[in-house]
């Protein structure tokens, strides 16, 4: 599994328009065979940073929801909300695994 981690610059006058990209991009990441985990808005401290999390079974399905993105109207309709309301100053983008809740078998020694 992959998990990918966005971390977010918003416009802080612009959070009910960067509210309702979120709102698409969860629906869409799941219609792609996604796992979205949510997106994570200000409450207390900085006010103009914002999260998300959603995973994929494996890096190659997360690269082909990237390209069938392109295209989809769905997407490119929330990708031209960001870039028209410009709630999205910046954005970074990281790729995580899970740490595995057992322990990795080891090899007994042979006798």
């Amino acid at each position: 599994m992959i998990t990918i981690h966005l971390k977010y610059e918003i416009d802080p006058d612009r959070i009910d328009d960067f509210e309702e990209y979120g709102r698409r991009w969860v629906g869409l990441v799941n219609r792609f065979g996604g796992t979205h985990h949510g997106y994570f808005l200000p409450s207390e401290g900085d006010s103009d940073i914002a999260y998300a999390l959603f995973s994929f079974p494996d890096f190659a399905r997360y690269e082909r929801y990237r390209a069938d993105s392109v295209t989809d109207p769905e997407c490119v309709a929330a990708f031209e909300l960001a870039r028209r309301t410009k709630c999205i100053r910046r954005y970074e983008r990281r790729f995580l695994r899970p740490l595995d809740a057992a322990p990795a078998p080891r090899d007994e020694p042979s006798v």
